[in-house]
């Protein structure tokens, strides 16, 4: 059982920042905000989960199986990520390529502590056993010192070269041109050792960069992952669920003009709209197979949404399902999403594996919560910096859709657009 109460905030801005600093004392930490950015599916602007009472974690093996029997019996919010390697236990796959950060393959906590803030109303839920100390620490969250941390430079290493980049994306080519595959999103990582940062900083600077609708500062002890994501994996809503695949990039100018052009550029680009496209027909087939009969629906195609660093061609499609289906089965028969793998599936995910160097784990995976009722909300992992604090080892990785029309240098100056502002904040 849970404790309620509501409050009202006058400064929601420094709130946040308040809320972020009193949360890092704790073990694990998940903070979810939407900046304010003008999201139509959105339930809240800013989401903070702490201090766990129980917890799963696990590797890929009967994963989906072990998080139903979780949150079946938790019937209580929880909290936590799904990472990309979770393909293994939906399909005959495998991830054996480098991984530096040793992260689980799946994670989910059952706070203590959450605060959820819609505007300037916010609920605090504490359980019941705990529930003594709402006011406490709500006086000290409102005494906590919006503050700078000292952070250095870090050096930053490229798992693939430019012209092995090149030379990958022309053999993953090859195999649209034989007709193995017609799309697949193609990632490469950029990485350090021996990385010494302060996790809590370069999420702040990341995010002020980037202002996201679906950032999140994330902390399972010593595990964090530092996102600006912009990106909706899924969302369930009582008996409704939306997805919200992005394909399509193009850079922002401080030039009105300039800007203007490359948002129309994007709009009238035959092949990032057909890169859109073909997602867009993946995720219908997967939301179909949950769906009621006739009811997946392609509510917006290829429409241009703009963010401080990039516009982004993002199509929305929902679908409904009977109260009685298993919000894990939803997630499991759409998991990865159509946007971070290509199509056909299981063969643009195999051909990744050959390609790329490194296991994406949480990269390209999902993290968000469920409600008591079974509701969830997720993003896509993109545009995030992944740390290990314990073997000190920094990575991020970035990606683009290669389809028939894809020139390989395009797609190398792609990804370097996307990796901008995490060399930014890192340097």
């Amino acid at each position: 059982m849970r404790t309620i109460i509501s409050k009202t905030i006058e400064n929601t801005s420094e709130f946040k920042q308040q809320l972020l600093l009193w949360a890092n004392q704790f073990r694990e930490v998940i903070f979810l905000d939407s900046n304010s950015y003008n999201q139509k599916y959105s339930s809240y602007d800013c989401v903070l989960a702490v201090d766990a009472l129980t917890s799963i974690k696990t590797d890929y093996e009967k994963a989906f199986e072990d998080l139903h029997q979780y949150q079946s019996q938790a019937r209580d919010w929880i909290f936590g990520y799904l990472s990309y390697d979770l393909k293994n236990d939906i399909e005959d796959l495998k991830s054996d390529n480098y991984d530096g950060l040793h992260f689980p393959d799946l994670f989910f906590f059952q706070p203590k502590k959450i605060f959820l803030l819609k505007e300037n109303q916010l609920e605090i839920q504490y359980l019941t056993m705990c529930d003594d100390e709402i006011e406490e620490d709500f006086e000290e969250i409102n005494q906590c010192s919006v503050f700078s941390f000292l952070s250095s430079k870090i050096n930053v290493n490229q798992r693939i070269s430019k012209e092995n980049y090149i030379s990958k994306v022309s053999k993953m080519l090859e195999h649209i041109h034989l007709g193995a595959i017609y799309e697949a999103n193609f990632c490469m990582e950029f990485y350090t050792e021996n990385a010494q940062i302060e996790p809590l900083e370069i999420y702040r600077k990341l995010n002020q960069i980037s202002e996201p609708p679906f950032a999140v500062y994330f902390k399972n002890n010593t595990n964090y992952l530092l996102s600006a994501s912009p990106e909706r994996y899924l969302k369930k809503e009582h008996q409704k669920v939306i997805s919200q695949p992005i394909k399509g990039t193009s850079k922002r100018s401080l030039n009105l003009d300039e800007d203007e052009a490359s948002k129309n550029n994007l709009q009238n680009n035959q092949k990032e709209r057909s890169e859109n496209i073909m997602i867009v027909d993946l995720v219908r087939n997967d939301l179909s197979k949950t769906a009621t009969k006739g009811s997946v629906e392609v509510a917006e195609l290829c429409q241009i949404y703009t963010f401080k660093q990039v516009h982004h061609m993002i199509s929305t499609i929902v679908s409904n399902v009977e109260h009685t289906t298993s919000p894990i089965e939803i997630l499991r028969t759409t998991f990865p999403m159509g946007s971070m793998t290509g199509a056909p599936k299981i063969s643009a995910m195999t051909i990744i594996e050959n390609l790329e160097e490194t296991k994406r784990g949480l990269y390209s995976g999902a993290v968000g919560y469920f409600t008591p009722n079974g509701d969830f909300d997720f993003n896509v992992v993109i545009r995030s910096i992944l740390y290990n604090s314990d073997n000190q080892y920094l990575s991020f990785s970035v990606g683009s859709a290669i389809t028939s029309l894809s020139e390989p240098e395009n797609e190398y100056d792609e990804c370097l657009l996307k990796a901008k502002a995490m060399f930014e904040v890192l340097s």
